[in-house]
């Protein structure tokens, strides 16, 4: 008889949208979002994710099941810092049942799972370990203030030549930053500009 998978992860929330950033913006994608984040940015949107222990511990195959009923095949497991947990169990069943597994990471931790895409979005507060460095798909920074521009450039020197280079305004600062970030891609084609689509579209 197979093994079941009972492993269980803490939950702030899980659903069915659009993709709204980065490379894959657009795409329908399941979203899995754990609980529990020690990197603590000051602007982050979703600070309610930090405690894991405020969050319900739901069983792999609960999560699979779930993320099995639509017909999008495209997972994305985010936080919080979902690199807090160990995602081999979660990421090979989700795999195992057809589906493509992505993570949206500050990289600060060590990484775990099977991925098909790694966005790694590094923060000033607690750098991404080398590992993910190395491994990162996409580089996706959050561009706050124009110094973050610089910081860019020095997060780009870490990654493969491969690696897509993504600018992201921060959502309360993006009328200031954009601006400021057009001209910079346009001097620097290596980079490309992500918005916060989902918000625009008005889902979650």
């Amino acid at each position: 008889m197979e093994k079941m998978v009972i492993a269980e992860l803490p939950v702030m929330e899980q659903f069915y949208t659009i993709q709204g950033e980065g490379v894959h913006q657009g795409k329908p994608a399941y979203f899995i979002r754990l609980g529990g984040c020690d990197v603590g940015c000051v602007w982050c949107d979703v600070k309610e994710s930090w405690d894991a222990d405020k969050h319900p511990r739901i069983s792999i195959d609960s999560l699979v099941g779930n993320a099995s009923a639509f017909p999008g095949k495209l997972v994305v497991i985010t936080g919080g810092e979902p690199l807090m947990h160990d995602l081999t169990d979660l990421t090979r069943s989700l795999q195992e049942a057809g589906m493509k597994t992505h993570i949206e990471t500050s990289g600060a931790h060590p990484l775990t799972g099977t991925w098909d895409w790694i966005c790694l979005s590094p923060k000033k507060f607690k750098f991404p370990l080398e590992e993910c460095y190395a491994k990162a798909d996409e580089l996706k920074i959050i561009v706050y203030n124009k110094h973050d521009l610089k910081w860019a450039e020095e997060q780009a020197g870490q990654v493969g030549e491969d690696c897509a280079l993504l600018l992201q305004p921060e959502w309360s600062r993006e009328k200031e930053m954009l601006p400021l970030m057009i001209d910079y891609v346009k001097d620097n084609p290596r980079w490309r500009i992500s918005l916060q689509t989902h918000k625009y579209m008005d889902v979650p």
